[in-house]
């Protein structure tokens, strides 16, 4: 038997805002809106459940309302690859989406950049795997 990764669930103060800044970067959409208190989005193309059982998909994501703050790094996060422009390129797109860069000591020469999402959640823009920007 196997499993498969279904969905990261985050916990958010604004779960509607958060999805709708997510889709915008990952070019999901919303599959599910429980009056703004749980959003989640996905792939656009979901299959059949048929299909899902026989092939790896990226997993959904879950935003669901909580009112904590949080004061501590994530202890878990997303990395994001580019697949179609440079890495500064998507920074750029993904910081006119409302990201913003955060300093949390990644040395200069990472192949990585820290960001934030609207609600303080790290996440980082890794090396492009767009043509002409990834060597194997």
């Amino acid at each position: 038997m196997t499993s498969r990764f279904e969905q990261l669930v985050v916990d958010c103060r604004e779960p509607r805002r958060l999805a709708e800044f997510w889709c915008a970067v990952l070019d999901y959409t919303v599959h599910e809106d429980r009056d703004g208190a749980l959003v989640e989005i996905g792939p656009a193309d979901l299959a059949p459940l048929a299909e899902l059982r026989a092939r790896a998909v990226a997993p959904q994501i879950l935003f669901v309302r909580d009112g904590a703050r949080r004061s501590a790094k994530n202890p878990l996060h997303i990395d994001l690859c580019p697949i179609d422009s440079a890495q500064e390129t998507e920074i750029e797109r993904i910081l006119a989406l409302g990201a913003r860069r955060i300093d949390i000591g990644t040395p200069k020469e990472a192949g990585w950049v820290v960001l934030a999402d609207p609600e303080g959640n790290e996440f980082c823009v890794l090396r492009s795997l767009a043509p002409g920007h990834y060597e194997e």
